[in-house]
């Protein structure tokens, strides 16, 4: 690791630490290896994240295949799924998360009458 990279670890960390823990964000997204489909939830979601929790997020991506034992603990009956660990409540989104508006609400970054439309569809 260079010193650059070093430095700019550090920086990231001390901005991460500074944050105080009721206000990040614990997600787990369970997909089936790199499909297509898998590879749409992950894409999404890291904008989503992106745009409304810069620096507030912890995302952990949890291909079944390879870590059987943990989609056991947390009872995933379809993939792609993502668990909103913290901050409580716990949600499930199944799907490619491509319904932006149902993966904030998911999340608990709008209000269901923050929506407009809101619309079916993208699961």
């Amino acid at each position: 690791m260079t010193l650059k990279e070093r430095n700019g670890a550090r920086a990231a960390f001390e901005r991460a630490a500074q944050i105080p823990p009721a206000d990040r964000y614990v997600l787990r997204l369970y997909v089936t290896g790199m499909t297509p489909r898998s590879a749409r939830a992950v894409k999404n979601l890291q904008a989503i994240c992106d745009e409304y929790l810069e620096g507030r997020y912890d995302l952990e991506v949890v291909d079944i295949y390879q870590q059987p034992v943990l989609v056991k603990g947390e009872q995933i009956i379809a993939a792609p799924t993502l668990v909103k660990k913290l901050p409580l409540p716990m949600r499930r989104i199944i799907g490619d998360m491509s319904n932006r508006d149902r993966v904030l609400l998911g999340l608990d970054l709008v209000r269901s009458s923050d929506q407009h439309g809101g619309g079916g569809g993208g699961g």
